[in-house]
């Protein structure tokens, strides 16, 4: 349903540049969407809930990787990190936003402070960032080169495939294709990817704890958003919006979340954000411990510095809130559904496997 719009929109762009590559950059620019999509579909693989056999998932995100630039052993391993660690103080940096609380920030020096400002100023993140992640950082298996040989090959596979892809558009169609068809459309895909990335994780009410006071299922879902799109863009980003949930049940494959969100209605509120809230998230950059919210750099300037007769904000108790229960998603079959021909006891088996739940990240 994916690879036809996005073949024929790609064929289609190419077409175009012998009417006018403005054309070409238009066609290519719709075409992006398509491969958000391809990078949504990628990360279900990654966490094995795409297909009921792991070498299909396998197969499935190392083929999509050569097309949304992502070497997918290595941002399979990265992204589970991310998972295991998100909303945790003690444990910044794998896959998140770099954030510091409002604390940490008024103690950097001012060099610090203004190269933090840049780093979070939306044209860096948005546009800067995105190029520099999936366009270079990805050809190498960043923050895993001695973690073993299989995200080296994973790394250099992909690199090797990406060049041979675009070796042969440049053969076939000289620079007008790199530059008019397939730059746009990457360079779009790359700067939506990220902003999905920043709402989902990056808003007022999320949720930021210390290691002692953390856990992975108050994070999952006090700590990711439900992003409520219009139905084009949920099909678009295949229900990644729905966030929180993926977090508590990452085996869930992304055609399945919405009817998670049908059979607990209760889930439908929480970390609720519109449209129209998240482009206000942009300007949200450092985290209060004490009001525990996210705030902007002109709100924490207001805020007054805590001081031992403070009383401070307890953190959130994940033993007060009956959402954090992992355990309702133990019971129910939210797994991939399976294909005409596989056989009812080989259905039957995965059915209870993932009726046991999956808590790995």
């Amino acid at each position: 349903m994916t690879a036809i719009p996005f073949s024929a929109l790609f064929a289609l762009s190419w077409a175009a540049l012998s009417v006018s590559p403005w054309l070409s950059v238009l066609l290519s620019v719709v075409n992006a969407a398509f491969v958000v999509r391809l990078f949504m579909i990628q990360h279900d693989c990654g966490h094995g809930a795409l297909f009921r056999h792991r070498r299909w998932n396998d197969w499935g995100g190392r083929i999509i990787g050569v097309l949304t630039l992502t070497p997918y052993a290595v941002w399979r391993r990265t992204h589970a990190i991310h998972h295991a660690t998100t909303g945790n103080l003690d444990r910044r940096g794998a896959g998140d936003i770099p954030t510091l609380t409002v604390a940490e920030y008024r103690a950097k020096p001012l060099v610090h402070r203004a190269l933090y400002r840049l780093v979070r100023h939306p044209a860096f993140l948005f546009g800067i960032v995105p190029f520099y992640s999936f366009f270079l950082q990805n050809r190498l298996p960043t923050g895993l080169m001695r973690s073993g040989w299989r995200y080296w090959a994973s790394a250099l596979g992909t690199d090797a495939a990406i060049l041979t892809t675009l070796a042969i558009l440049y053969v076939l169609g000289g620079v007008p294709v790199l530059l008019f068809v397939y730059l746009p459309m990457m360079l779009l895909a790359a700067s939506t990817g990220m902003w999905l990335f920043y709402v989902q994780h990056q808003f007022e009410e999320t949720s930021w704890d210390p290691d002692t006071e953390w856990s992975v299922q108050a994070a999952a879902i006090h700590g990711s958003s439900h992003y409520v799109l219009p139905p084009i863009l949920r099909w678009i980003t295949a229900n990644i919006g729905v966030h929180h949930v993926h977090h508590l049940a990452s085996r869930v494959p992304f055609y399945r979340l919405p009817e998670v969100l049908r059979d607990h209605a209760e889930l439908a509120d929480i970390g609720r954000l519109t449209l129209r809230d998240s482009l206000g998230s942009a300007r949200l950059t450092l985290w209060d411990e004490t009001g525990r919210r996210l705030v902007s750099f002109s709100e924490a300037r207001k805020l007054t510095p805590p001081s031992q007769h403070a009383t401070p904000c307890l953190p959130h108790n994940p033993g007060d809130d009956p959402h954090d229960s992992f355990q309702y998603f133990r019971s129910i079959e939210y797994g991939p559904r399976p294909f005409q021909g596989q056989g009812k006891e080989e259905n039957q088996g995965s059915r209870a496997g993932h009726a046991r739940g999956d808590p790995r990240r």
